[in-house]
């Protein structure tokens, strides 16, 4: 369940704490977002695994964060 508080962390309720739901609240925010190809400039990126991203227009692979490319 999502609430408009606490987001896509709403599902915890009351549990695990503020610091815990709002840094996963984050990062699902930032999974969520389309990144963009830094080769051809398109939203076609998408996460091989962790740290290692493909564009699927141009196939271009390159290294980023965990959780977003740059």
């Amino acid at each position: 369940m999502r609430t408009k508080k606490m987001g896509v962390a709403g599902k915890f309720g009351a549990r695990y704490g503020r610091k815990i739901t709002k840094s996963f609240s984050k990062i699902e925010n930032l999974k969520k977002d389309k990144p963009v190809c830094p080769n051809c400039m398109k939203k076609t990126v998408k996460r091989q695994s962790s740290g290692i991203w493909q564009c699927r227009r141009c196939g271009h692979k390159f290294a980023g964060k965990a959780y977003k490319p740059g």
